[in-house]
């Protein structure tokens, strides 16, 4: 880890740097790294923070510790309603509670979607409800084969509130994302590969290794021409084609006069690798 780089302090979860992939790991497997009743929602928001001011950081790798990667809402608090139960996550009246959602995990997919590095979920295990839908707000998806993912918010008579309905659909198209939403099914790790929400599936034991492996072919790029596609990819979401190719011909000059550019084109001719510096 590199010593000289202050890590931001988290409450549930732990955060490593090696060779520009930070890896955060999160740490309450007693309550299956559910992201309501936790602080893990505090803790993604402040990594991504973190990555995004720090020019060191290449790639952010998620997992989880134990046998879930997130089970999402906390069932047991949403028994907790009313009463002196007000004051918890899912207590108090309708403008309380989507104050309460506005105000706490919806923040969460704001800041995944703004994430200047590219972010890999290693899902280890179960990625139910917001827990699947943090995945999906993910650049890139590899799965254990013990994985099990789903839209389960239905089965609790809920709509899935942190925006994972945006983001389904936007990766494997509507009618399957309908189908998965309205049904609330789960589906294991090889039809998640078939419908192409994960990149890859990996027996448990090789899942981290695979993870930062990908993650570390990415940092070994020029990190502002890693950051920039990064945008560009974002942009390419919501930019009609005129407005794209300005915005692309606008960043090309920036990497044009980049030190690494240089440096990158002469490694290419030298065939040797490439000693970037970020500038």
């Amino acid at each position: 880890m590199h010593q000289d780089i202050s890590l931001p302090a988290l409450v549930d979860a732990s955060l490593t740097l090696e060779g520009r992939v930070a890896l955060l790991t999160f740490q309450r497997h007693d309550i299956r790294n559910a992201l309501t009743g936790s602080a893990l929602v505090d803790d993604i928001l402040a990594t991504v923070d973190w990555c995004n001011r720090t020019p060191q950081v290449s790639v952010l790798v998620m997992t989880g510790d134990g046998s879930a990667f997130s089970a999402g809402g906390n069932i047991k608090e949403m028994q907790l309603r009313d009463g002196e139960h007000q004051d918890g996550p899912f207590g108090g009246d309708v403008y309380q509670v989507q104050q309460k959602y506005r105000e706490g995990i919806q923040r969460m997919p704001l800041a995944v979607y703004n994430a200047e590095v590219p972010v890999i979920a290693a899902i280890n295990g179960p990625a139910i409800g917001a827990g699947f839908d943090l995945t999906c707000m993910c650049d890139l998806r590899i799965g254990s084969s013990r994985a099990l993912l789903g839209e389960t918010f239905v089965n609790l008579g809920l709509i899935p509130g942190d925006g994972g309905a945006w983001f389904l659909q936007r990766l494997i198209g509507y009618q399957k994302a309908a189908e998965l939403t309205l049904t609330g099914r789960t589906i294991d790790a090889r039809e998640a590969l078939e419908l192409g929400i994960l990149l890859e599936v990996t027996e448990p034991e090789q899942l981290l290794a695979r993870a930062m492996e990908m993650a570390q072919r990415m940092a070994t790029k020029p990190p502002q021409a890693l950051r920039m596609t990064k945008r560009l990819l974002k942009a390419a979401q919501r930019q009609e084609l005129p407005d794209f190719l300005d915005t692309c011909a606008l960043m090309q000059g920036v990497c044009h006069n980049t030190e690494d550019h240089s440096e990158a084109v002469n490694a290419f001719v030298e065939k040797r690798p490439g000693h970037f510096k970020g500038c």
